[in-house]
């Protein structure tokens, strides 16, 4: 450890969060493609309905207020790997198609601070589609400092009061990513947490990531009575804590709520917030809580303070909307800044259907109680839960051994559900090349059952094919064979005896061509 007597903070103003900036900087998109940081509970097909239910909700609301000609902004902050944006998007487009209703336009803006990611979603051939319809575009944001919103595809700018419609906002692990405030309330007096940071000797010159896995916080306690003085700000949520909490760490999320502030700057109308993270809205959660502990996965993360937003939002004159029942891994929220907030009532019965009653977290829990389970499940129950699930990707590859197990009693009419959920999984699927590799394991699925030209077209999809092992060589020259591609079944059963001379099958079927 360095012997040196490091310097004292300010929380807010540590050196964590300039490491956490370059973190994320130095990174792009590699930190979602390594899973350092963690993105599934927040990114999966799940969620992803929940919020375009929710925002689908929003447009009809708007629509039946008479609302219907400017389009609605939906802007996510930290959009991260771009994988929520690409499911919602899909998801809000056919819902609005299905539909049919006469709805106003909207417009996805994924934003972030790392330039490099925003490249990387100008490039991504899933998104690009939507960027080719003029319903995505991509913006820099600095959720510290930014005030405007400059649109890398269209080239506009949104300053202040230049949206005409409410602003639809999405932040998900992002209240607790940002520069908090930490104070400590103890016998009706508020005392400001500072910080000082030991840091192992060698990591200092290593990576952000490498330095933040090794730091250590130390707090500092001095009397802040600015808190109490009238002119603060959130004089009012201040003097709720020092009434009710005693020996009580609080982080305060003072920029993040100046953030909103900014944002809703944006509209002339409001703002509807969506956002899902670790952090209660529930004031007893903050009793006698203890310092806070950096969370580390490449980054770092804290608990989001959700009682402190609702209750500056609900003094401001919003609804706000959180699960009556206690979250377990994450707590999903939605924020109603408006105009009489009451009479958005698509918007609140689609939370109350689609978070409330069953909702992100709830699935959460259940997808780590089934991970457990699929050795001894039968079809039927993988089948409705990977149903359930909206066909993710990560359920499916973690149990296509056992539907594979199950598939000599399968019926013709379950394993036509099963391609036709392997399908519409690929749909919505967003390829970041990791592994293993979905399409391939979707092709080997189908040559179980049969499935030969279907198998092909996830083998053709297959970004690792070229590299394939002389088995999977066989298996798609098997496979050409059976739809009557002769030449197609020569070449890759020449590449698999290439790479393992001894290959029985392959040799076989070069005897057969």
């Amino acid at each position: 450890m360095n012997h040196n007597e490091p310097s004292t903070y300010r929380f807010s103003e540590a050196p964590i969060w300039e490491l956490q900036r370059a973190y994320y900087e130095e990174q792009g998109i590699r930190a979602w493609q390594s899973e350092e940081v963690p993105q599934y509970i927040t990114s999966n097909p799940m969620i992803a309905t929940a919020y375009a239910e929710i925002i689908f909700g929003f447009l009809q609301d708007r629509a039946r207020l008479g609302h219907i000609t400017e389009p609605v902004m939906i802007v996510e902050l930290g959009a991260g790997s771009g994988r929520l944006a690409c499911q919602v998007l899909k998801e809000l487009c056919e819902l609005k198609d299905y539909a049919g209703l006469p709805l106003p336009p909207f417009r996805y803006v994924m934003t972030d601070l790392a330039i490099r990611n925003i490249s990387y979603w100008q490039q991504h051939e899933s998104l690009v589609p939507y960027v080719e319809q003029g319903i995505l575009d991509f913006a820099q944001f600095d959720a510290v400092t930014g005030t405007e919103l400059h649109l890398t595809q269209s080239g506009e700018r949104i300053g202040p009061a230049e949206v005409e419609q409410p602003l639809l906002i999405i932040a998900n692990y992002f209240f607790d990513s940002i520069p908090q405030e930490l104070l400590y309330v103890d016998e009706g007096r508020i005392f400001e947490c500072d910080v000082s940071l030991h840091v192992a000797d060698e990591a200092t010159k290593r990576s952000p990531s490498d330095v933040l896995e090794t730091i250590i916080p130390e707090y500092h306690y001095r009397r802040a009575a600015e808190y109490e003085q009238e002119s603060y700000p959130y004089r009012s949520l201040i003097e709720l804590y020092t009434d009710k909490l005693e020996d009580s760490h609080v982080l305060l999320p003072v920029v993040g709520l100046i953030c909103l502030e900014r944002l809703g700057q944006l509209s002339q109308a409001g703002f509807c917030l969506l956002t899902a993270d670790k952090g209660d809205h529930r004031l007893e959660s903050w009793e006698f809580a203890e310092p806070p502990k950096l969370i580390h996965h490449g980054s770092f993360s804290l608990e989001a303070n959700y009682h402190a937003i609702q209750y500056v939002c609900e003094h401001k004159g919003a609804l706000t909307l959180f699960t009556t029942h206690q979250y377990n891994n994450l707590n999903v929220g939605c924020i109603l800044m408006l105009q009489e907030p009451v009479i958005y009532a698509h918007t609140r019965l689609a939370y109350r259907r689609f978070v409330d009653r069953f909702g992100p977290d709830d699935f959460f829990s259940l997808k780590a109680w089934f991970e457990e389970q699929p050795s001894v499940m039968e079809l039927p129950q993988l089948h409705a839960f990977w149903r359930l699930s909206g066909y993710d990707a990560q359920l499916f590859l973690h149990s296509a051994e056992r539907i594979e197990e199950l598939l000599p009693v399968c019926s013709e009419h379950a394993m036509k559900d099963i391609c036709h959920g392997l399908h519409t999984m690929w749909k919505s699927h967003y390829p970041m090349e990791e592994k293993p590799d979905l399409a391939l394991a979707c092709g080997r699925l189908l040559v179980q059952m049969d499935l030969f030209e279907d198998a092909l077209l996830f083998f053709e999809r297959s970004r690792y094919v070229d590299d394939a092992d002389s088995h999977i060589l066989y298996t798609m020259a098997l496979c050409y064979y059976e739809v009557g591609k002769e030449a197609a079944a020569r070449n890759y059963a020449h590449r698999a005896v290439a790479l393992d001379p001894d290959h029985e099958g392959a040799s076989a079927l070069l005897d057969l061509l």
